[in-house]
């Protein structure tokens, strides 16, 4: 059974905060890494890739709602400058003026940054024992896998 977040002592909140935080920072400049790649796409796969990363956009934008809002329940500050967000993400932003096949590169791998990230939250929450965190953070987790492994399809064949 699923302890409430009310139960879990302080600590152990803000530890998983501060795992939930470093999540929402990656997702956030993950998020416009994609919004930025949609708008300056170019070349014979202009359709699909726009098409695609505005997907990864806009799951992204729910997904960094979904785990501010879990840091919240936490009674915890949830982080929302920009600035900070991007001095501790592990993902760098770009300017836009890469190839596609370079833009689904760079996408890919802050997908699968974002997936170790969120199997680091995982861990967190469940050493101590918030299992809302941890499904959150699999879920989340299970959702970059699926949209690196995408982006990796686009570079085959």
């Amino acid at each position: 059974m699923a302890q409430p977040a009310t139960e879990i002592s302080k600590s152990a909140r803000e530890a998983i905060a501060e795992a939930l935080n470093q999540a929402v920072a990656e997702t956030a400049v993950t998020t416009m890494l994609a919004q930025n790649f949609h708008w300056n796409v170019k070349g014979m796969a202009f359709g699909p890739l726009h098409a695609l990363f505005q997907t990864i956009y806009e799951d992204h934008f729910a997904g960094q709602d979904d785990l501010a809002e879990r840091i919240k329940a936490l009674d915890c500050h949830a982080e929302g400058k920009l600035a900070v967000m991007l001095e501790r993400s592990k993902i760098a932003e770009h300017d836009g003026h890469q190839t596609d096949r370079e833009m689904i590169e760079i996408l890919e791998k802050a997908q699968t940054q974002l997936s170790s990230t969120l199997s680091g939250l995982e861990h967190v929450a469940a050493e101590n024992g918030d299992t809302l965190t941890e499904d959150l953070a699999i879920e989340r987790g299970r959702t970059h896998e699926k949209f690196a492994w995408m982006l990796r399809a686009h570079l085959q064949g």
